[in-house]
């Protein structure tokens, strides 16, 4: 099936934006509800499970990268063309503003709900560290964490992967475990359109941060495809 390249560029705006609603909603509406919150855990399999409903849902179109760190991966590892991928990266960073905001009307419908201090699921570090971690602690983290994220997506979207039909599952599921091990560090990224859309929203200290969370899972998907290109699976 051929896909025309503007139905790719509204399916990674739709996709990214139902990630960070979804993902970021657990966190913002249900993560701590006093007796009925989901916990880390809950918000853990909430980004996880948004990534495994995308992949079969747009997967076919588009690829279902909805994450700027995976399609600069892709054109890296050479399965991916640079001009391509700019469209996808300004689609994903708007699909994740909207994201944003369409959790802030509904956050806002909360008379005791407050952006400046529940903030949308935005990332950080220092004071903004769910659990206090350092600067060099959040990078690292965020770095390490995409790389093993891209490695899992090169591997289980691979042509020599016979289990090719589960890739989405298996996507899913690694991020669940990214975020179960890296929410109380960062509230995890490893995307940066997902850090983007709510730190514009939220502003102050989310928006002084966000560099960090553009550049290390940057810095972990151009690892992870140049370990993947050329020693992994190299011909």
């Amino acid at each position: 099936m051929n896909t025309n390249k503007s139905s790719k560029y509204i399916a990674e705006f739709f996709g990214t934006m139902v990630l960070v609603l979804m993902g970021c909603g657990s966190a913002v509406l249900a993560g701590d509800n006093g007796t009925t919150g989901v916990g880390l855990l809950g918000i853990a399999f909430a980004f996880g499970l948004s990534v495994v409903a995308m992949a079969y849902a747009i997967g076919h179109i588009s690829g279902c990268h909805i994450n700027p760190a995976i399609s600069i991966g892709m054109v890296l590892a050479g399965r991916m063309k640079l001009g391509e991928a700019i469209f996808y990266i300004i689609a994903q960073v708007l699909g994740a503003i909207a994201g944003a905001y369409v959790l802030m009307l509904i956050a806002t419908g909360k008379a005791d709900y407050s952006i400046a201090t529940n903030g949308l699921g935005q990332n950080g570090y220092d004071a903004g560290s769910p659990g206090g971690y350092n600067l060099v602690s959040c990078f690292i983290a965020e770095t390490v964490f995409t790389f093993i994220f891209l490695l899992v997506i090169f591997g289980s979207t691979s042509t020599k992967n016979i289990n090719g039909g589960f890739a989405g599952l298996a996507i899913g599921l690694s991020l669940v475990l990214i975020h179960i091990t890296g929410i109380p560090v960062t509230g995890v990224s490893v995307n940066p359109a997902r850090s983007i859309g709510p730190a514009i929203l939220v502003g102050g200290t989310a928006i002084s941060q966000v560099w960090l969370f553009i550049l290390a899972p940057i810095l972990g998907a151009l690892l992870s495809a140049v370990l993947w290109r050329y020693i992994l699976e190299r011909n």
